[in-house]
């Protein structure tokens, strides 16, 4: 055989080679010169999805990832509609489950676990240790609207407590609990043990009881319209391999 045919077929198993590993979900690489691709997900995920999205695209060779964070319900809505999005990723499986029902995702798989907790001001002032605090008088309390995981969740918890509170408002997603809590703008707010960990200093964390908590399963999947789903995969792969759960972790999340 020439050189120049020696070249070629050396070049065509290297090809082989790269399509079998994407094929088989295989390494850490996603196709080379891939073009972008975008992931809707839950805002809870926002700081573990941002450094997800960095060590992806230093070894996926080419690809570029870009998020959408918001609300589970909204993104669920949003990809229905023919937003332009590659990955979903919810904060609970019953919203997943409305996208799987009129079928805009391929099948999910739970990639990670969240439990509830109580934001409260920087040295909780107001004292605040328990469900049954929030019930207060004069106690300004802000929750999830109930079409958002978080809001179930929450609501779920205060009923095992056999609470009642009255907020000041229901908010479209965690973040922005978080950050009426960490402006001084509320007291104390339901929030996922992550968004506890992601406010710093700049707030404290109240647990929640076992008996009262909600633990909340994260489910991630490719969108069936996606326009590049040899990286939407390998996202998914990197999200649910041993670098991506380490990185899950060190933001608080569980297996």
């Amino acid at each position: 055989m020439s050189r120049a045919g020696r070249l070629g077929a050396a070049l065509a198993l290297v090809l082989v080679a790269l399509v079998a590993l994407v094929a088989c979900g295989g390494g850490s690489s996603a196709p080379g010169g891939a073009r972008p691709i975008t992931v809707f997900a839950a805002s809870s995920l926002t700081e573990a999805f941002d450094e997800i999205g960095k060590r992806f695209e230093e070894t996926a060779g080419g690809a570029r990832v870009t998020f959408n964070y918001g609300a589970s319900s909204t993104l669920v809505v949003q990809v229905g509609a023919g937003a332009p999005a590659d990955v979903l990723a919810t904060a609970d499986e019953a919203t997943m489950g409305q996208a799987v029902a009129v079928g805009t995702v391929e099948a999910p798989a739970v990639f990670a676990r969240n439990r509830l907790a109580i934001l409260v001001a920087r040295g909780n002032p107001k004292g605040i240790r328990t469900l049954a605090d929030l019930a207060r008088p004069g106690l300004v309390v802000v929750l999830c609207a109930a079409e958002v995981p978080c809001g179930r969740s929450g609501q779920q918890a205060l009923d095992k407590a056999g609470v009642e509170v009255t907020p000041r408002s229901l908010e479209a997603n965690v973040k922005a609990v978080q950050s009426r809590v960490t402006l001084g703008e509320a007291d104390a707010g339901i929030v996922y043990a992550t968004d506890v960990q992601a406010a710093g200093d700049t707030a404290e964390g109240v647990s929640i009881p076992e008996n009262h908590n909600v633990v909340a399963a994260y489910p991630i999947a490719t969108v069936k319209s996606s326009r590049n789903k040899a990286v939407a995969a390998a996202f998914v792969e990197y999200v649910r391999s041993d670098a991506g759960r380490a990185i899950l972790a060190m933001a608080g999340f569980s297996p």
